[in-house]
Order: C-alpha cells, then sequence, then structure tokens
C-alpha cells in the first residue's frame, strides 16, 4: 500500500462504508447517523484504547498507533522513523529475530505496520480467540526492542532499496517528492516519510535506539481492537499485559509554523519516462478548519473518479490527458496540502494539460456548482467506498488515524459537518486555496527510455502512509 490519501481514501471512503455496516443503506439521514458503539479506556501509564465489536466474523484486528512519524525527525535524521518500523521485526529480549512474524502466522494471523508523517502503526490480523497473543508480542516490542548491529546493516540495505525502487525509479515519484518539499519551506512535511538518501545511510543503530525510547512508550500509543470481542475482555488482557509497562513520560509533539507562499513555484524534473506528468500543490487547512467539510467536498467535485470536472473534461471530453484528479489531506496534525495533477496523453504537451487544470478551477469560481452535482459527488463517495472498504481493519485504521490526528470523535462529526456544505462553501474554498500565487507545479519532463522496461502506473501524492510488504 502506497498511499492512503485525502478523505476519499482514508476518511471519508471508510466512513460510508461504516453507514453500510451498520445497516445505514446510504444516502437520506441514514448516512449522517453511524452508530460508532466505541469503547474509550485510558490505561493508568496514559496509553488510549478504542474498542469497535463487530460480530459478524469470528476474528479480531488489533492495532497500536504511535503518535510519532517523519514530522518527529530531527534534521539530518531524516527517514529514521519508517527505519524504526522495520526494526521492530528484528527481535526483543524475549522474542527473536522473525519469532514475531512467526508466531502470528502459525496461529493463522497475518500482520504489517505502516508509517506516514505523523504516526507509525503496527497491526495484528487474527482469530478472536488469539487477542491475547498478539497484545503480549506487541507489548514485548513495546519495551524490549534489541537494536544490534548485525541486524541493523542488512535492514538498512533493505530501506534503501525501498527507497530506489518506490521513488528514485519512479518518475512520478521523484515529481511529487520535489512538490512537497518546495511547498514547505521549513515544516519536516516537506521531508519524505522514507527519508533522503544520503541521511538514510547516515543513521546508526544509536540514533534508533535514542528515538525509540524518546517515542515509544504507552502514554504516546493507542491501542485500536475492532471485531469480535467482549469490550470488558479486550481492557482486563490490555491491563494485564500493557499496563505494567512503565511511562518514561515521552517527547511532546513538536509545533510547526510554516509562513504561507507569496509567490508561485515550479519544478522541473527530467528522467526517463513514457509520457510528461503535471502536478499542482497548494496549502490547504486540515479538519480542524472550517474550511476543511468544503474542501473535502472540492476535491470529490474536480477530481473523484470518472465523474469528477477533471475526469471529464481532460480524458473524455478533450482528450488530452489519460488520467487526472484531485487530492485533499484532511486528517493530519498538521494543514496538509490540495494536489491537482493529471497524466498528459500521447503526443500532448504538458503545458496544454495544465491550462485546462487552472481553467475548470476558474469554471468552477465562475459557475459555481449545482445542487444535483453536490449530491452526485456524495453518492460517488458512497458507491465507491462500500464495495471497496467495507473491512475492520479499515475501520479500525480511521479510528487510529483520527486519535492521532487529535480526536478519534471525527468519525462521528466528519459526515454531518459534510452534509452541511453549500455550493457557496465549495467556490469560496476553490477561491481562497487554488490560486495561483500560492501554488508549487511540477513538470514531469520525458527522457528517451533507451528501450528500458517502463516504470509502473504514476504514483499519487505523498500524502498517506508507506507500508511494508510480508514480512
Amino acid at each position: 500500500m502506497r498511499r492512503m490519501t485525502g478523505l476519499l481514501s482514508g476518511m471519508a471512503a471508510v466512513l460510508l462504508v461504516c453507514t453500510a455496516w451498520a445497516g445505514g443503506g446510504g444516502g437520506g439521514d441514514s448516512l449522517l447517523r453511524i452508530p460508532w458503539n466505541v469503547t474509550e479506556h485510558r490505561l493508568a501509564n496514559g496509553m488510549q484504547a478504542l474498542l469497535l465489536p463487530d460480530r459478524r466474523a469470528p476474528a479480531v484486528v488489533f492495532q497500536v498507533w504511535y503518535r510519532v512519524g517523519s514530522r518527529e525527525e530531527e534534521a539530518g535524521k531524516t527517514g529514521l522513523a519508517h527505519f524504526l518500523e522495520h526494526m521492530m521485526f528484528r527481535g526483543t529480549k524475549k522474542h527473536g529475530p522473525k519469532e514475531f512474524s512467526n508466531i502470528v502466522k502459525r496461529n493463522g494471523g497475518s500482520h504489517n505496520a505502516f508509517t506516514s508523517y505523523d504516526y507509525t502503526a503496527y497491526y495484528e490480523r487474527i482469530a478472536s480467540d488469539r487477542l491475547e497473543l498478539v497484545m503480549e508480542l506487541e507489548a514485548d516490542r513495546m519495551v524490549n526492542l534489541e537494536i544490534k548491529q548485525s541486524e541493523f546493516e542488512p535492514e538498512k540495505n533493505v530501506v534503501l532499496e525501498e527507497r530506489r525502487s518506490r521513488t528514485d525509479d519512479s518518475p512520478t515519484g521523484s515529481l511529487f517528492e520535489q512538490v512537497q518539499a518546495a511547498a514547505y519551506t521549513r515544516h519536516p512535511y516537506r521531508n519524505p516519510i522514507i527519508g533522503w538518501e544520503k541521511d538514510i545511510r547516515g543513521l546508526t543503530a544509536e540514533d534508533q535506539i535514542a528515538f525509540y525510547k524518546r517515542h515509544y512508550d504507552p502514554a504516546n500509543a493507542i491501542a485500536v481492537v475492532v471485531g469480535d470481542f467482549e469490550p470488558s475482555q479486550a481492557i482486563r488482557l490490555l491491563e494485564k499485559h500493557f499496563g505494567p509497562v512503565h511511562s518514561r513520560a515521552p517527547a511532546k509533539r513538536p509545533e510547526f509554523r510554516q509562513e504561507p507562499l507569496k509567490e508561485p513555484r515550479r519544478v522541473t524534473v527530467r528522467k526517463e519516462a513514457e509520457l510528461p506528468y503535471i502536478a499542482m500543490a497548494h496549502r490547504a487547512p486540515h479538519w480542524k478548519s472550517p474550511d476543511g467539510p468544503a474542501l473535502a467536498m472540492l476535491e470529490a467535485i474536480l477530481g473523484g473518479g470518472e465523474t469528477s470536472r477533471l475526469h471529464q473534461r481532460l480524458v473524455r471530453k478533450d482528450q488530452i490527458a489519460l488520467s487526472a484528479g484531485a487530492d485533499y489531506t484532511y486528517i493530519s496534525v498538521d494543514p496538509g496540502l490540495f494536489y491537482l495533477f493529471a497524466q498528459p496523453a500521447p503526443g500532448k504537451k504538458a503545458e496544454d494539460v495544465e491550462r485546462v487544470l487552472q481553467e475548470e478551477v476558474d469554471r468552477l469560481i465562475s459557475g459555481g456548482v449545482p445542487q444535483d452535482e453536490m449530491a452526485r459527488a456524495l453518492r460517488s463517495i458512497e458507491a465507491q467506498t462500500v464495495f471497496s472498504m467495507d473491512s475492520p481493519f479499515f475501520r479500525a485504521m480511521l479510528l487510529g488515524r483520527s486519535a492521532v490526528a487529535g480526536d478519534w470523535r471525527l468519525v462521528e462529526s466528519y459526515l454531518p459537518s459534510l452534509a452541511q456544505v453549500k455550493p457557496g462553501d465549495v467556490v469560496r474554498a476553490a477561491k481562497t486555496y487554488l490560486g495561483a500565487r500560492g501554488r508549487v507545479t511540477g513538470v514531469l519532463v520525458p527522457l528517451p527510455t533507451e528501450g528500458r522496461k517502463p516504470q509502473g502506473p504514476p504514483a499519487g501524492p505523498p500524502s498517506g502512509p508507506i507500508s511494508e510488504g510480508g514480512r
């Protein structure tokens, strides 16, 4: 999983799934009344727990979220949070290398982890009668991780190869990385989650140990349980396994201020590629802003699938692009970006695609948004997500991501606020945040591939977590 971006991929998607899961049927009042019967529990050591029973199958999803991501990395040590995520599978004082994975697999479960700008999270899917087992494993590595030099150097090579395949060898991955860096001048969101290559090569085991001790702490963690269990049983097991873990008073999350861009910026990336690509990034507020819901609707109307304005104009009508879309980061600790992007069709110029992208923004501002288009955008979000994300895992994902951002109750408040958005709100959001003055425009200029096999599909905006494959 490379990205879970905006609200469609991370927040609205799951909310609408949960409507269907709860028997809402979609649309109307049922869309707004989601029975999130979450039990919240706080351990004495500060660890937060969110418990959501789901009796449809005898299985459970257990996740542990840490309020630390690439956002907390020091200058010159980017990639540390993601690298540490790798090392969390390399063994503890109790369980040696690969034992964690082997134990979970022997018990019929699966597991993985992901790192983002704002968090690092670990999860297991397993039969509900094995919940205590995975709690014991996660509590153990919360405090007993061993980082050995013999394990450290091979894993560093794995991370470097991951960076090479995902970014260095990906033309669009490189483009988005440079656009993101240009959009933030001081904020650590400018750094790639996986880290800059030079920084990764310079990281030491001592860096990781210090980072682990500073941030991996029960008072800095959130346990999320979704599936077939009794809340009282889960609380008893959490107290048994995580309760004895002593809190070391973890480092507080730093606060960052980012000055607005006063003039447009352009980034040009020249790499071997079949086709050009264009990405336009705009600073935008997040869930704490009254404009957040309007921006989420703007994302859906401009770039939310085949019925969106950008797809209809660039791909279907003018046929100057193979794809076109929008991406907005609603849930995050700090304000993120609103992207517009497109892949020009063979023989078409990036500058023509850029011009039409601007024309569609201008057309929305001058012509407004009909009420039926607003309703269609909501229905489109629901239709896409009910079939693709109806799973306990993504409900757990949503709870954890919302809690890290500041309040898990975002799952209850988001759709009602979305339903209150008026066409004029969407127009105002576009006019306020999608102007050229604060825009960073990135253009991929393709170089001859010299007969090499082209890379896979274009990478998307880097606003979501990077997830590892099976371990």
